[in-house]
């Protein structure tokens, strides 16, 4: 657990970064060399990060498809819709373990089967994921559980929600969505992180945020849309909101899971200018490409 109280380092990283909510994160140049002993989280695409975290390096939910590759059943516009910002070498290099939260494509795609190393350590959610990508031939396939170590890390799986209920009631919408998982990463001298993955809100959210106190939240909110239900299997605008003002939590909570699919309701511009209308000062909406320094 992070030594300072949150609301102490929510402000100490805005001052840091010398910015407010709802401006864009200092970035720095793909070609930088930057120190594995501090924590910082990379913004690549979609719900793809790579996150420096006590001297181990992670590649979470790989979707490293140039634009427009693929088209999903029953769709007229292919995805993804924006390109990467940086060289899948880039994205690659230093790379220690990869997260795969779940296997929908935007999280785990052919180019990432094609391109991440067979030998590289892969962390899933459960023996179903393990066993398909131990199938498309990676050799170290990991099933997170609670306090898993790798070196000086704990990653813990959390539960969510990848659905509303009506959802789940379909028993093919309920196959289609599936189940995914979030992450917390844990470390002595370090801040908290937890991702919470492609959930609704709901009390096992509730849960998490009071039970591991997170300094930094990832939250997946573009609002994917499902034709003929309400709802979304993912966060949203006012998921934000309701977690920035959430009493139990002071974090930093950066928001992602935009612009790379059409099925995605809510834009990075329309977060952006939510964020801003609504004084959740808390709340980065990082680009393509962006740092977010965690240690300071």
């Amino acid at each position: 657990m992070f030594n300072i109280k949150h609301l102490t380092f929510a402000t100490a990283l805005f001052a840091t970064l010398g910015l407010t909510a709802c401006q864009s994160v200092p970035t720095q140049t793909p070609n930088t060399p930057v120190p594995t002993t501090k924590s910082q989280y990379q913004h690549i695409r979609n719900a793809t990060a790579k996150i420096n975290y006590a001297g181990k390096t992670f590649l979470v939910d790989p979707y490293l498809a140039e634009k427009g590759r693929y088209l999903a059943p029953n769709a007229t516009i292919r995805n993804p819709l924006i390109d990467l910002t940086q060289s899948i070498e880039e994205i690659l290099s230093g790379v220690d373990a990869v997260i795969v939260t779940h296997t929908h494509l935007d999280h785990w795609d052919e180019v990432a089967q094609e391109v991440i190393p067979k030998d590289l350590p892969i962390f899933v959610q459960n023996a179903g994921d393990a066993r398909l990508i131990r199938e498309q031939g990676f050799t170290d396939v990991r099933v997170m559980g609670k306090n898993t170590p790798f070196g000086d890390v704990k990653l813990t799986r959390t539960r969510g929600q990848h659905g509303t209920d009506e959802m789940y009631s379909d028993p093919k919408i309920a196959e289609m969505v599936g189940d995914a998982m979030g992450v917390v990463f844990q470390a002595k001298g370090k801040p908290t992180i937890y991702l919470a993955g492609d959930t609704i809100y709901n009390h096992e959210i509730a849960h998490n945020l009071k039970f591991y106190q997170p300094d930094f939240i990832v939250l997946n909110a573009g609002y994917a849309k499902i034709p003929n239900f309400e709802g979304s299997p993912i966060m949203g605008l006012a998921d934000v909101a309701r977690i920035h003002n959430d009493h139990s939590t002071k974090a930093i909570i950066a928001t992602v899971h935009m612009d790379a699919l059409p099925q995605t309701a809510v834009s990075s511009s329309q977060m952006r200018e939510f964020v801003k209308h609504h004084d959740l000062t808390r709340v980065i909406v990082p680009k393509s490409g962006d740092i977010i320094q965690l240690d300071f």
